[in-house]
């Protein structure tokens, strides 16, 4: 069994850069560098999605991470709104005087 490699940041970048500026077949690249053109492919998608924890940390996509913690702030300021409509809506009673 293939023990598994881990590459640095500055190495995927590196490889993303030279195939964009190349123009050449990923396949091409990847052989020139010695990784699967997989590899290479996926570097290259994840190098285009924006966000702050762009790509290339080696483990699991950074988008679950930041999706996960979204939908939590969701759920919590739903929850807020729902309180909220129900604060209004007892206040907003006529007070027998």
């Amino acid at each position: 069994m293939k023990e598994r490699r881990e590459y640095t940041k500055a190495f995927k970048e590196s490889a993303v850069e030279l195939l964009v500026n190349s123009g050449r077949k990923i396949k091409d690249v990847a052989e020139e560098l010695g990784i699967s053109p997989e590899n290479l492919r996926r570097w290259r998608r994840e190098e285009g999605e924006p966000g702050p924890n762009q790509a290339f940390s080696g483990k699991g996509n950074p988008r679950d991470e930041e999706l996960a913690r979204l939908r939590k702030e969701n759920a919590d300021l739903r929850e807020t709104n729902e309180i909220l409509k129900k604060a209004v809506a007892i206040f907003s009673l006529k007070m027998p005087r």
